[in-house]
């Protein structure tokens, strides 16, 4: 899926410089919509995302809930939110260097593949390897009549066995607390 990101980095860039030089041959406006095509349908399969937002809701509505304080942005976060099929309620500390709030916590996936993170809010996950951010593939907005708890979905492709760091921030204090649903795109028991 990383090569599919860089494809539409180059295909977006490509199509901003052929319009700005002007037309070009059919055959390459043709092959050049069909690239376009092929990236939206790798992060358009919304009845996918959507089956598992709705399985994911059982857990943001009904639990099993696991409060946890994330830790301080720029420190070494030791708490871990890799237990399956939990509703996580995260509190993020006060920024101490600027305003807002502002966290992180661990993931650790036992096997590589596609994940879903549901949050109940609209923004403000980063995901890490390292100090290396990981593309995101695909964000989803959950539609209201899906899901009550949780708001948006953001899919991306994590290896097994490998902490991954998700950072979050919020402007507004009542963004500090909130509902994170980790669950595996693809897997059956999600679905």
């Amino acid at each position: 899926m990383k090569e599919l990101f860089k494809k539409a980095l180059l295909v977006s860039g490509v199509s901003l410089l052929l319009t700005a030089c002007g037309p070009v041959d059919e055959s390459s406006q043709e092959s050049l919509e069909s690239q376009q095509r092929e990236l939206l349908a790798a992060c358009m399969d919304t009845e996918a995302v959507a089956e598992t937002a709705e399985h994911s809701c059982v857990h943001g509505d009904a639990g099993p809930y696991q409060s946890v304080t994330a830790s301080p942005l720029g420190t070494v976060s030791f708490v871990d939110v890799s237990a399956p099929h939990l509703a996580y309620v995260v509190t993020l500390p006060a920024k101490t260097d600027s305003i807002g709030w502002g966290g992180s916590v661990m993931f650790m996936p036992e096997e590589s593949g596609e994940y879903a993170f549901m949050v109940s809010r609209k923004r403000g996950l980063r995901i890490f390897n390292g100090d290396v951010e990981v593309a995101r593939e695909c964000r989803y907005n959950i539609p209201e009549e899906v899901c009550t708890s949780l708001r948006t979905s953001i899919v991306a492709d994590l290896e097994g066995g490998v902490d991954y760091r998700l950072e979050f921030e919020a402007v507004a204090e009542r963004n500090s607390q909130f509902t994170l649903v980790i669950e595996e795109a693809a897997h059956e028991e999600a679905l």
